[in-house]
């Protein structure tokens, strides 16, 4: 790759880390503010209130992929890059001055909605316009390796929330980070978003865009998508067990950890930081093996160990009894994810034509996550409480396997031509060959 494409990469890859960044920083400090917007009482059933407006964003994400995959396509992809970002640091800024049930009883509450419901919107659009852009700026034959740094970035900005989480574990008391230290990543996440949106403000347009000839009336509109609803629906399928094992094996397993296996908050949270920076740097790796052997047996690959590991991987985690064997099961978990979060950024660009290809990401994907990755915490959780958590396992498993049809009989898209995808050629269901 020259020096042109690894700064539109790096770029791209920053503004993402921030996005998630204030996306995890959420579920990473829940455990601490989840009491500061609610009656006291059950610590549970105060999580749950908190997942509960968690996944209250991701409810967004699908207009927010409509909105922003529109604006991607008929803008480009810096303008709606641009726009994400911008909303991201006005709903961080929102959380940081939330004031608490003790001050404005529920409407600390309502402040955190309406904050979730901006990041809805912004994540709702960011995942695609990063996914188009990773995928379009790079040469044809590194397309899976520079896309996996879409899940870089997004792991970094988890790893930079733990980080910071784990640096105010010891400095500052169990009681000063529930009263306000909670505060203080959504400071730093403004801050954040607020460099990012410079250094987007003088990106580069991709030149698959640029060059792009279709018709400008119809870029960006349902009724283009439309067309390629049979990719649309492929999009959902194949993000419906992916996503929900990443999100059970990061955002959820800092809680399952302290909230289930009884270990204290700080070996927990410890255990996902090292996993994480082990799960960031495989990434890379597996885009380019990618690059070489196709997207379709990576995914088979995750599906199949998700399918057959889910239940015994959550079980043994349960009974985790310190640091190290909890890291080693969440590494293990983590490796069989890789084979989805790796590459599905590039798979699902590279299933759409030019002028629908931000919208055909974004709004399917947002669906599937509404529906899957942003229920995922809420739905562990009421297994819990309803004291049957061993179902949510199975329900982790399931979805890994409905995915596993579709990845087995979809079509390999490793070569196929961004300029010019024509519907026929792109068909997701298809008898593979």
């Amino acid at each position: 790759m020259g020096r042109e494409h690894w700064k539109r990469i790096w770029i791209g890859s920053a503004g993402n880390m921030v996005e998630w960044f204030d996306w995890f920083v959420y579920a990473s400090f829940a455990t601490y503010f989840a009491g500061a917007f609610f009656p006291s009482g059950n610590p549970t059933a105060q999580l749950m209130n908190t997942a509960g407006i968690f996944a209250v964003g991701f409810f967004m994400r699908p207009v927010g992929g409509w909105l922003l995959g529109r604006v991607g396509d008929r803008r480009g992809r810096k303008a709606a890059l641009t726009l994400t970002v911008t909303l991201m640091s006005a709903s961080a800024v929102l959380i940081a001055v939330a004031p608490t049930y003790a001050v404005a009883g529920y409407g600390g509450a309502l402040v955190l909605l309406v904050a979730r419901l901006l990041q809805g919107l912004s994540v709702g659009g960011e995942y695609a316009a990063s996914a188009t852009y990773l995928t379009e700026a790079t040469d044809p034959r590194r397309r899976g390796f520079a896309s996996s740094f879409q899940y870089v970035s997004m792991t970094a900005g988890q790893i930079v929330g733990l980080g910071l989480l784990i640096v105010l574990q010891r400095t500052m008391s169990d009681d000063a980070l529930h009263r306000y230290g909670w505060r203080i990543p959504f400071v730093v996440g403004a801050l954040g978003a607020a460099v990012v949106f410079h250094l987007r403000r003088t990106m580069l347009e991709t030149e698959v865009y640029a060059q792009d000839a279709s018709g400008s009336e119809e870029r960006g509109t349902l009724r283009a998508l439309w067309r390629h609803r049979r990719e649309a629906f492929l999009v959902i399928a194949l993000t419906m067990g992916g996503t929900v094992a990443y999100y059970t094996y990061t955002t959820y397993l800092t809680k399952y950890l302290s909230n289930s296996a009884g270990l204290a908050k700080e070996t927990a949270t410890l255990v996902s930081f090292t996993a994480l920076l082990v799960f960031a740097c495989l990434q890379p790796l597996a885009g380019r093996l990618s690059d070489r052997i196709g997207r379709r047996p990576l995914l088979i690959t995750f599906a199949v160990g998700s399918t057959v590991l889910t239940v015994p991987i959550m079980i043994l985690l349960k009974h985790a009894d310190g640091y190290w064997p909890a890291l080693g099961l969440a590494l293990l978990a983590l490796v069989v994810v890789t084979g989805y979060t790796s590459i599905n950024a590039c798979v699902k660009a590279e299933l759409f034509p030019t002028g629908v290809r931000a919208l055909g990401v974004a709004l399917p994907y947002a669906i599937a996550n509404a529906l899957f990755g942003g229920t995922a915490e809420y739905v562990a959780l009421w297994f819990k409480s309803a004291g049957a958590e061993s179902g949510f396992f199975w329900y982790v498993a399931g979805c890994a396997a409905v995915s596993l049809v579709v990845y087995v009989t979809m079509r390999e898209t490793k070569d196929l031509d961004l300029t010019r995808v024509p519907s026929h050629e792109a068909s997701g269901v298809t008898t593979a060959s």
